[in-house]
């Protein structure tokens, strides 16, 4: 509670006491006239007295007439034994009474401070000690405030997204130099939006800017502007930057953007939100509102970009987007060599060879995958750790956690075998596939009975037709195996068949790689951070019949796929029997078993099946 508040309640406190003890000397002196108790048996025996009210250890009355101006009197009993003895020596005597003012004025103010003595230790305890949280300061902002020493972060801590860096080092220039800098009548942007996938740093990137600039550091994020009262969301965004503005030249980064931003009215059916649109309307304001040469800068970091409001990303407030990305192979050796400080490793461990086992990791999923190592390392009770406990991470994160216990029948394990061959043998035989690294058969994870992992020889951002239809090949080799070994299909291939026709039906509806559709996109794209979400029903923009020939399209290649592996594993059946026995054997092949049985293919004859 505020200083002044307690002044005012203790200020009524001591007035409301003050009233009583004026009001009890008011009567005392104007109203009642006190006598000793002989002068009340002179008066009694005079017969002045028109009524006596007698009360414990005193009377109280009236006379028949005034005396000195006054009507009323009180006076203290003296025992009637006692008041005899005095009268016969003509001895002026009065009772003393004790005063009980004090014992009634506590009667009731102490169970009143108790009272209130209880409400504000709740209040206090409820409200986090009176800080930012409590009731009266519920419109205060929530952000934490870092200076550099809190921050400690510098860009030397953060790698693998050197083009981002190389964005916000304008920034960390225009905080150390703002005359500097504006010279030539140039501004630093007013907002920095960093977009990008979760886990790729865009929060670490943003402390460092901080760490670097030497400057405070307001981080809040966004779900922390709305409560349960109306308009308190507001008031924390325009209590966040007049902090801001007190401390400038300062950054604020909202994380979590879309909690806060996102497009207004874009789910009516759903029922709106006015007090979200009030939070983000009161933003735009504040964004429009201060002036970017007094070195306030606001960065904000989303990996939903697609559903933010676009009154957001015009220019003149947030003015520049920075893509934070997932690292490709070298942004990967450098992620991992900063996570690797600190670790007991040995002579085998390869940066290199670790991110080419992690395509599409993230720099979280890197740092996941240390600690995982090391995990694995310490359970094991070694003294360092080896590259075969970052494999067996990567498996592990990859693949899930190995299931020993989950016992197969002998005729499931000859199916499961048959199965992940007929993936690496694809995999072997098809050019411009990524190499196969290791062929299990122990189960992982939830549903997985045996699993390939391939790892890629380079970074790829264009595929060609014939490559999206050798990895559809390679998807539907276990299947494939299936047919031509036991002359069956079982539920294995579920998943397979689920990507290979996610794939059929891109070259169709995305990349017009169909002869009979033509090129015509007819498919939405995907959000960018988001390959798992359809598009909405509502988007199509195509009529049944072309809808019909799409997924005429998409089984004709699917068909065609299918056909090509019988032929290319058909050639290689002999092969495929005996790799299938060594993995049942082994239960695990790895790249020297593997390399063994590719030196075995024939690749003349899967050259001229193509």
């Amino acid at each position: 509670m505020d200083k002044r508040v307690q002044f005012h309640l203790w200020y009524v406190v001591a007035a409301v006491i003050g009233i009583i003890l004026l009001q009890q000397l008011w009567m005392q002196t104007t109203q009642v006239d006190i006598l000793p108790y002989s002068e009340f048996l002179d008066d009694l025996k005079g017969g002045k007295i028109a009524e006596v009210r007698v009360s414990g250890n005193y009377m109280e009355g009236a006379f028949k007439e005034p005396q000195n101006g006054k009507r009323a009197f009180v006076t203290n009993r003296v025992p009637p034994e006692i008041a005899e003895q005095l009268r016969k020596y003509d001895v002026k005597f009065s009772g003393v009474a004790q005063s009980n003012f004090l014992t009634d004025l506590l009667s009731w103010v102490l169970p009143t401070a108790l009272f209130f003595g209880v409400w504000w230790f709740v209040i206090r305890r409820m409200a986090g000690q009176g800080g930012a949280g409590s009731f009266m300061a519920i419109g205060r902002s929530k952000a934490k405030v870092y200076v550099e020493t809190d921050t400690k972060v510098t860009f030397a801590d953060v790698a693998g997204v050197d083009e981002a860096k190389e964005e916000l080092k304008e920034v960390v220039d225009f905080l150390k130099d703002p005359q500097q800098y504006g010279r030539l009548g140039a501004r630093v942007p007013k907002g920095i939006l960093l977009v990008g996938p979760p886990g790729t740093g865009k929060t670490l990137l943003a402390r460092a800017v901080a760490g670097e600039a030497g400057v405070p550091f307001f981080s809040i994020n966004g779900s922390e502007f709305v409560e349960m009262f109306v308009g308190v969301g507001a008031a924390r965004v325009r209590d966040l930057f007049e902090q801001a503005r007190q401390k400038a030249p300062a950054i604020i980064f909202i994380d979590e953007l879309d909690a806060l931003g996102r497009a207004r009215g874009a789910y009516q059916g759903l029922g709106g939100n006015d007090e979200k649109e009030q939070t983000l309307n009161q933003l735009l304001v504040e964004l429009d509102g201060f002036d970017s040469r007094s070195g306030l800068v606001l960065l904000s970091a989303t990996n939903r970009p697609e559903i933010l409001d676009p009154a957001l990303l015009r220019a003149g407030r947030f003015d520049r987007q920075v893509l934070v990305d997932r690292p490709d192979k070298g942004g990967r050796i450098d992620i991992l060599k900063v996570h690797l400080k600190g670790h007991t490793l040995a002579a085998d461990v390869d940066p290199e060879k670790i991110a080419a086992l992690t395509p599409g990791f993230t720099g979280a999923d890197l740092a996941n995958l240390v600690n995982e190592a090391a995990l694995i390392a310490t359970r094991r009770r070694a003294d360092t750790i080896t590259m075969a406990d970052f494999t067996s991470a990567v498996e592990r994160i990859v693949a899930g956690l190995e299931k020993r216990k989950r016992i197969l029948n002998p005729q499931e394990r000859r199916v499961v075998a048959h199965h992940e061959m007929g993936h690496a043998l694809m995999a072997m035989m098809l050019p411009g596939t990524d190499t196969v690294h290791k062929v299990s058969i122990i189960p992982r994870g939830i549903g997985a009975l045996g699993y390939t992992i391939q790892r890629p020889s380079e970074d790829r951002f264009i595929l060609t037709r014939e490559d999206l239809e050798n990895r559809m090949c390679v998807l539907l080799g276990g299947r494939t195996a299936e047919h031509i070994i036991f002359r069956h299909l079982s539920t294995g291939a579920a998943d397979d068949l689920a990507k290979v026709t996610s794939i059929a039906r891109d070259m169709v509806g995305r990349y017009g790689m169909d002869e009979k559709l033509g090129p015509v996109s007819y498919d939405a794209e995907r959000p960018a951070f988001l390959p798992g979400m359809p598009a909405p029903m509502d988007q199509r923009s195509y009529s049944d019949e072309t809808a019909h020939a799409m997924d005429q399209a998409v089984q004709r290649i699917v068909e065609h796929s299918f056909e090509r592996c019988v032929t290319l594993l058909g050639q290689q059946r002999d092969l495929l029997e005996r790799s299938a026995a060594l993995l049942l054997e082994k239960e695990t092949l790895d790249e020297a078993d593997l390399q063994t049985i590719k030196a075995q293919l024939r690749p003349e004859k899967a050259v001229a099946a193509q």
